[in-house]
């Protein structure tokens, strides 16, 4: 169970930071709970976090499936350093930046409110390469063993990750609106700095 624990921990952490720079997902999360209500912002977050499930379930799978040939283990520790690395620099980048613009905002029904979250979410094409750079780090650390309880306590906590920070931003976004330049900056550098320590273990681990 303890390393259950530190697994969902782990993963909650690194999907909740993910969210948290203002993006197209959160931004109109928000959008969607000032013009259709608290309500419907909800069911579009979950919307969202339904496809972060499935991205993260796939993630995991590329990683097993990977992981069954010992042969290309040191690749797997290779692509997590292309990942880490990458995004540590997206991140300082943006953090570098730090210009106030809109993101695009889609217009939301409520009866579609929940589909146009999945739909807003399958477009995020880096999702899965983040989560399979997790799940082969985690692997590494022996904190996801592929098995079944491993599997899920990953994909729910990835899911419930992105969803409370989604409701934060639902539930809170006016108050968030006020403090977005230097919450943006702030929260790029923390995953900056995150992506750099998970860089520094996978090439301690590739060496050592």
């Amino acid at each position: 169970m303890l390393h259950l624990s530190i697994l969902f921990f782990a993963t909650f952490s690194a999907a909740f930071m993910a969210t948290v720079p203002p993006g197209l997902l959160n931004m109109n999360a928000a959008k969607t709970s000032v013009e259709k209500g608290k309500a419907n912002g909800i069911i579009f977050s979950l919307g969202v976090s339904t496809v972060v499930v499935l991205q993260a379930t796939i993630a995991v799978y590329i990683s097993k499936f990977l992981h069954k040939n010992p042969e290309v283990v040191d690749v797997l520790l290779k692509i997590a350093v292309g990942v880490f690395a990458f995004f540590a620099v997206y991140f300082f980048v943006a953090a570098k930046k730090n210009k106030r613009k809109d993101p695009e905002l889609v217009e939301v029904s409520k009866k579609n409110s929940y589909f146009k979250g999945m739909l807003l979410a399958a477009l995020n094409l880096l999702t899965i390469p983040y989560y399979s750079g997790l799940n082969i780090m985690w692997n590494a650390s022996g904190w996801i063993k592929f098995e079944v309880w491993d599997i899920l306590t990953f994909i729910l906590a990835a899911g419930g990750g992105t969803f409370t920070v989604l409701y934060m931003y639902t539930v809170y976004f006016n108050k968030l609106e006020r403090k977005t330049d230097r919450f943006s900056k702030n929260s790029n550098y923390i995953l900056c700095v995150l992506m750099l320590i998970l860089l520094v273990i996978t090439l301690s681990r590739i060496f050592y």
